[in-house]
């Protein structure tokens, strides 16, 4: 496996961690698939704790895209940096390891499990001593010790008992488990992969309200949705894909969502000077 390498960003730039850097940047992506062109010379800037939303029709590279960030995918050409560091991750665990939780739309949570263990899923914390180190023990009351402290510092309320079969969960209440799982180890960064896709407005609040309380605590998020009302509801800024490009970057205050779909369909250009990159 190719691991996860890093080199200094040039001499005069921004510090690591300044207002200034991006937590994570990419810059001219281009990734192809034969003559099927998938990104064409993609940029993306994203900053410790804002939410920017990734959004474009089908076919518009948003899943590529994604895919070159959280390291499910290499591109072609283009560079990708972490707080000014340049990255080349040859896996999705080395993208973990930098930092970049995803939460794909099949959640990937294992139904038969409680709540702690999904937390823990592929992380569980073995037993001290021989019974972990030889016989792989799971230390299962410091998983639910833990996984609760999670749950409270996020301040999710709708998961009262964490030793519940996340099978007997609603569908809103296991998207909930995934996000906070990606919210406990994304050091830095969490992809969100249509979150609220076939939740029902109850359900979508609180997804919601648990991306923006990712935000408040200065974690930086990438939320891809085909929602327009919860788009601008929810994200500071808003990346517009479009046949594989960037066709813009703007803000629910100075766009409207008729400006955003008119962008995506390309019955509106962006200028220059209209572009809100940071």
């Amino acid at each position: 496996m190719t691991t996860a390498t890093s080199t200094d960003e040039q001499a005069g730039g921004n510090t690591a961690g300044s207002d200034e850097t991006p937590v994570l940047e990419a810059t001219g992506l281009v990734k192809l698939f034969g003559r099927v062109v998938g990104l064409r010379g993609v940029d993306l800037r994203l900053f410790p704790g804002e939410v920017l939303a990734v959004i474009g029709d089908n076919g518009a590279g948003k899943s590529t895209l994604i895919k070159c960030l959280s390291g499910a995918m290499a591109p072609d050409q283009g560079t990708i940096k972490m707080d000014g560091r340049v990255v080349n991750f040859g896996s999705t665990q080395d993208a973990r390891e930098a930092g970049i939780e995803t939460v794909y739309q099949n959640l990937a949570v294992a139904p038969a499990l409680d709540i702690a263990s999904n937390l823990f899923l592929a992380r569980e914390i073995r037993r001290p001593g021989i019974l972990g180190s030889v016989f792989r023990m799971v230390d299962r009351p410091a998983m639910r010790k833990q996984s609760k402290a999670f749950i409270d510092d996020l301040g999710i309320t709708t998961l009262q008992n964490i030793d519940q079969a996340v099978e007997t969960l609603s569908g809103g209440q296991r998207q909930i488990v995934a996000v906070a799982r990606a919210g406990a180890f994304g050091s830095k960064v969490v992809i969100l992969d249509e979150p609220t896709a076939a939740l029902g407005v109850r359900e979508t609040g609180h997804v919601l309200k648990l991306v923006r309380d990712l935000r408040d605590k200065g974690m930086a998020v990438i939320l891809i949705s085909h929602n327009m009302p919860n788009v601008f509801e929810t994200a500071d800024r808003i990346h517009i894909q479009r046949l594989g490009g960037l066709a813009g970057v703007i803000t629910p205050k100075s766009h409207s969502m008729e400006d955003a779909v008119a962008i995506m369909t390309g019955a509106k250009t962006l200028e220059p000077d209209e572009q809100t990159l940071r």
